[in-house]
C-alpha cells in the first residue's frame, strides 16, 4: 500500500522530533537567558535616567554604572551566538556593579533598606510576570474575595 510508513520510518520520525525537541529547549533558554540580561541592563539606564535618581548619582557611581551599562549594551551586539550560561554570567557580572549602587540610591531616595525591596519596580506588572493584573507592580496585591 502506498502512503504507509513503515516502523522504521517511524521510529526515524519519532527519534528526530526528540532530538529537535531538545535543541528546541536549549534554544529557549538560550533566548530567555538573553533577553533577561538585554531587560536588565535596559532597566539600568533606564532607572539612571529617572528624575529622582539623575541628580543623585554622581561621580565613581555614575561612572561605574555607565561603564557597566554600556559594556553590557556592547557585549549584546557583539555576541549573538553565545549561550544560555554566557549571558547568565554576563548578567551577574553587571549586577554585581549595579545593585550596590542602585541600592544605596534607594536608599537615599527613602526606599527601604536592603533586599529585593531596595530595588526599583522598572514598571513590570503582574502580566510581564505570567500573572493577569494590570496594577502597578508596587507593594503587595489584594484580591478582593465574596
Amino acid at each position: 500500500m502506498k502512503g504507509r510508513l513503515s516502523k522504521d520510518e517511524i521510529e526515524r520520525m519519532v527519534s528526530e522530533a526528540e532530538k529537535y525537541s531538545a535543541e528546541d529547549e536549549i534554544a529557549r533558554e538560550t533566548i530567555t537567558a538573553r533577553n533577561a540580561l538585554e531587560n536588565y541592563v535596559y532597566s539600568m539606564r533606564n532607572t539612571m535616567e529617572e528624575d529622582k535618581f539623575k541628580d543623585k548619582l554622581q561621580g565613581d557611581d555614575k561612572t561605574a554604572l555607565d561603564n557597566a551599562i554600556k559594556d553590557g549594551l556592547s557585549w549584546l551586539d557583539t555576541h549573538h551566538e553565545a549561550t544560555k550560561e554566557e549571558y547568565e554570567r554576563k548578567q551577574k557580572d553587571i549586577e554585581k556593579i549595579c545593585m550596590p549602587i542602585i541600592t544605596k540610591l534607594y536608599q537615599a531616595a527613602g526606599g527601604p533598606a536592603g533586599g529585593a525591596g531596595a530595588m526599583p519596580d522598572f514598571g513590570q506588572t503582574d502580566a510581564d510576570l505570567g500573572g493577569t493584573s494590570k496594577t502597578s507592580g508596587k507593594g503587595p496585591k489584594i484580591e478582593e474575595v465574596d
